[in-house]
C-alpha cells in the first residue's frame, strides 16, 4: 500500500483525503454526517468509482451512528433513506448502489435484533467491501501482468490509482505492478480535460511510486502512439454493461478509437463490482451531466467570453468493439464479451 490513505475510517468518523487540493497540498476532511459524505462524493472530494462505493458504505455507517432509532424496524427505514440520498450523489459508477444495496442486505439480517448489533453489522459491512477492493485491486495487477511487455510505453487516462479505489488501484496498478516487476514501463498521463485527474492526481501517484512517465494533452494520444510508439492503453471503467460496452471517464471512447487505428490493444480494467450485467449495453447508462463551469473556467478562472453555454458530460460510453480485453480480479476476459462476462459473473 502507498504511504498516504485516500479512505480512512477513524474513531467513528470518516476522514477522507481532499482531492480536489492535490497536488499542491495534501489535506483530508472528517465526516461525521451522511449527508455531508454525499456531497464529498458530488463536488468530488474523492472520486474514481470503487473509491465512491466505500465511502458511500461508510456514508452509511455513519447514518447509522446519527439514526435516533429505537427499534431495529425504525433504524433501517432511516438507512433506507440515507441509501437514497447516497445513491443520488453520482448516478454512473455503478459501485455506488452496489456497495450502498450491500450494506442495506447486511442491515436487514433477521438475526440482528437490537439496534446496537444493526450499527455494528453496518460498520462491518463497509470494512468488508474495503477489504475486497484491496483484495481484488491487488489480483488485478497480477493478472495483468502477463499483457506488459518488456519495455512497454502506455497510455493512462484520468486517475485509476490508489486515490480512485481507496486500495492499490485499476488500471493504475497495471502499471505500478509491472514497474514494481521490474519491466522497465513508461506511462504517458492524459491531462483529463476538464477537471485534470490525470494531470493532478495520476501524475502525483506516479510520483509517489516512482514510476518514470509525462504528462500529455488529451488530444496528443494519437499523435504519441503514431511518433514515439505505444504498447498498450489501459483505463478504468465506471460501469461496464452486459455486452462490454464500458462507461468511463470523458475522453476514454476517442482514445480508444486512436489505438483501433494504430493497431494498439485497449485494456478495460475494473473490480467485477462494476460490472452491471442488468443493462444490456451501454445506451442505458446514464451519463451524468457535470456543471458548465468546471469547462468555460480553469482553476477558477474563466477562459470563455461571457455567456458562452458548455456541455460537460462526465463520462463517455465505449462500444465493446473497441475493447480488446476487460482485466479483472476473477481473470481477464476477451471478446466475445456478451457470453464471457456472463460466464465470469456466474450467469451461466
Amino acid at each position: 500500500m502507498p504511504a498516504y490513505r485516500p479512505i480512512q475510517w477513524v474513531d467513528g468518523r470518516l476522514r477522507l483525503l481532499d482531492q480536489r487540493e492535490l497536488p499542491a497540498r495534501v489535506t483530508a476532511i472528517d465526516y461525521t454526517d451522511y449527508g455531508d459524505v454525499a456531497d464529498a462524493i458530488t463536488s468530488m472530494v474523492v472520486r474514481g468509482a470503487p473509491a465512491i462505493g466505500i465511502t458511500a458504505a461508510y456514508g452509511m455507517a455513519l447514518a447509522a451512528q446519527q439514526s435516533a432509532a429505537r427499534t431495529v424496524d425504525a433504524l433501517r427505514v432511516d438507512l433506507a433513506a440515507a441509501g437514497d440520498r447516497l445513491r443520488r450523489a453520482r448516478p454512473t459508477a455503478v459501485n455506488l448502489t452496489w456497495a450502498i444495496n450491500r450494506v442495506l442486505q447486511r442491515a436487514g439480517d433477521v438475526g440482528l435484533e437490537t439496534v446496537d448489533a444493526v450499527r455494528q453489522a453496518v460498520l462491518t459491512a463497509a470494512h468488508g467491501i474495503y477489504a475486497l477492493e484491496e483484495q481484488s485491486n491487488s489480483q488485478i495487477g497480477v493478472n495483468a501482468l502477463p499483457l506488459v511487455p518488456q519495455g512497454a510505453k502506455i497510455i493512462h487516462h484520468c486517475n485509476t490509482g490508489p486515490l480512485a479505489t481507496g486500495a492499490y488501484g485499476t488500471a493504475l496498478r497495471v502499471i505500478i505492478a509491472a514497474h514494481e516487476a521490474g519491466k522497465g514501463v513508461y506511462a504517458y498521463v492524459d491531462e483529463t480535460r476538464p477537471r485534470l485527474q490525470g494531470a493532478r492526481l495520476t501524475a502525483w501517484e506516479l510520483q509517489q511510486w516512482g514510476v518514470p512517465h509525462s504528462v500529455i494533452v488529451d488530444g496528443a494520444a494519437a499523435h504519441v502512439m503514431r511518433t514515439i510508439g505505444v504498447d498498450l492503453c489501459v483505463v478504468g471503467c465506471d460501469r461496464v454493461a452486459a455486452n462490454g460496452d464500458t462507461a468511463n471517464k470523458i475522453g476514454t471512447y476517442h482514445l480508444a478509437i486512436a489505438a483501433r487505428a494504430h493497431g494498439i490493444p485497449f485494456y478495460v480494467v475494473g473490480p467485477t463490482s462494476t460490472i452491471d450485467m442488468s443493462l444490456a449495453s451501454g445506451d442505458l447508462i446514464e451519463i451524468e451531466q457535470r456543471p458548465a463551469e468546471e469547462v468555460t473556467h480553469v482553476m477558477g478562472r474563466q477562459v470563455t467570453p461571457d455567456g458562452t453555454a458548455a456541455e460537460n458530460p462526465a463520462f463517455d460510453v465505449t462500444p465493446a468493439e473497441y475493447i480488446t480485453a476487460i482485466v479483472t480480479e476473477r481473470g481477464v476476459v476477451r471478446p466475445p464479451f456478451g457470453g464471457n462476462l456472463r460466464v465470469l459473473m456466474g450467469c451461466e
